[in-house]
């Protein structure tokens, strides 16, 4: 089994994560944490097996994947770096939009 990659948050994905986290907490009080505890879940994964998630056709940043995050109804796009190997998260977007993030 491989060593977990390092995760790095484009400045675009933190501000997705925040503006969603925010809301979030706002508007869903049975489960204030859930985007945190989300993300968490998922980034165990994909620091694991980070060719798990689909490649994203719909962007224009080239090698970037998407994984769905269920619960909180949201894509997360990232893309697998090397020298040194490591994911970089790239956007967290709603499912609910028609076209991808701008990257």
């Amino acid at each position: 089994m491989r060593d977990p990659l390092p995760v790095e948050i484009s400045h675009l994905a933190a501000q997705h994560i925040r503006e969603l986290e925010s809301w979030w907490r706002r508007n869903r009080k049975a489960a204030p944490n859930a985007v945190r505890e989300e993300l968490q879940r998922i980034l165990r994964v994909i620091c694991i097996t980070p060719y798990g998630g689909h490649r994203a056709t719909d962007v224009e940043l080239e090698n970037v994947r998407r994984i769905h995050i269920t619960r909180i109804w949201h894509f997360l796009y990232y893309r697998v770096l090397n020298d040194p190997e490591r994911i970089e998260l790239v956007a967290l977007w709603s499912d609910s939009r028609e076209s991808g993030p701008p990257i």
